[in-house]
């Protein structure tokens, strides 16, 4: 089973390349929640991982909140602005913030450490800290949606796939 838990982790960390193409957004994080959800049931079968596992479990659980995030958001502000997914369209006009992608990986990246090292008070430091980092900006007209979503979407991801991956370490 802990294999089993192990190549879910992977593929919910590597699902997300295939929404790197526009028309594969949806299948891409769709296949990156439930390798999510296979690896929290699979899981619960398991006694606490060492040695190799324990490695593995930590980079493929940090990996995929980092990589699973971006995905997430995109489809977050998919749903947000409530636009069909019909066609080939172009890609969504960059909104007031910029930078995201890169943030949200970073931000994704320090909860996610945060979280495996056993410090989630951490979360409220990287939230802090990209709050006022984005303050100038917020006054922009939709920048504050976009911060909002965005934000809660990524860490509400680093946060689950923290919690699948620390069922194997528990």
């Amino acid at each position: 089973m802990t294999v089993l838990a192990l190549l879910c982790l992977a593929t919910a960390a590597l699902a997300p390349l295939l929404a790197l193409r526009p028309a594969l957004l949806w299948p891409g994080a769709g296949l990156s929640v439930a390798g999510l959800a296979g690896a929290a049931l699979a899981a619960t079968a398991v006694a606490p991982v060492h040695g190799v596992a324990l490695a593995a479990t930590l980079v493929l659980t940090a990996l995929a909140a980092i990589t699973g995030g971006g995905p997430a958001v995109l489809v977050a502000f998919r749903i947000a602005r409530r636009q069909p997914d019909a066609g080939p369209e172009p890609s969504p006009p960059p909104g007031p913030l910029r930078g995201g992608r890169v943030i949200g990986a970073l931000e994704r990246g320090a909860v996610a450490a945060s979280i495996l090292a056993g410090w989630p008070e951490g979360i409220a430091v990287v939230m802090a800290v990209k709050g006022l980092a984005r303050y100038p900006e917020l006054r922009n007209p939709n920048a504050s949606e976009q911060f909002i979503i965005g934000t809660s979407t990524s860490v509400l991801w680093a946060v689950a796939v923290c919690g699948a991956g620390n069922a194997l370490l528990s």
